[in-house]
């Protein structure tokens, strides 16, 4: 995630905005979830904390974990919305022309896996479904 955020830091050349949608998951490395807020919010303009296949565990806890390694000036520059299509959908109503948009996490995953149970989700398709209803 910090290598992504500095290359495109240094191909915007701070002109434009970087919004970041970022989720850890759950059942998972849960020393890694402050970190990687803390890199979102230090690399973005707005870092937009979100679920991301939290499995077993409840989304807030998660969202709890991240939020707790970002400092009071990361806390300005970060959103919390466990719902991870309002996330996206509000990364897009966030940006304007030429700002940049990192969907982070699931790749090419297309599913949502929630208590168990594995839920169609594409991050792609809804980023693309935010832009045709600009």
């Amino acid at each position: 995630l910090e290598n992504v955020l500095k290359t495109l830091q240094d191909l915007n050349q701070g002109a434009q905005q970087i919004i970041t949608v970022i989720g850890c998951g759950g059942d998972r490395d849960k020393g890694k979830r402050p970190e990687m807020a803390r890199i979102a919010a230090d690399r973005s303009t707005k870092a937009i904390l979100t679920s991301d296949n939290p499995r077993s565990e409840d989304p807030e806890a998660i969202l709890d974990d991240m939020e707790a390694g970002l400092d009071p000036v990361q806390k300005r520059r970060t959103l919390r919305i466990s719902d991870r299509a309002q996330a996206i959908k509000l990364a897009v109503q966030l940006a304007n022309p030429g700002d940049v948009i990192l969907v982070a996490g699931k790749g090419h995953e297309t599913y949502q896996e929630i208590a168990g149970v594995k839920h169609p989700f594409d991050d792609a398709a809804i980023l693309k479904a935010q832009f045709n209803d600009l």
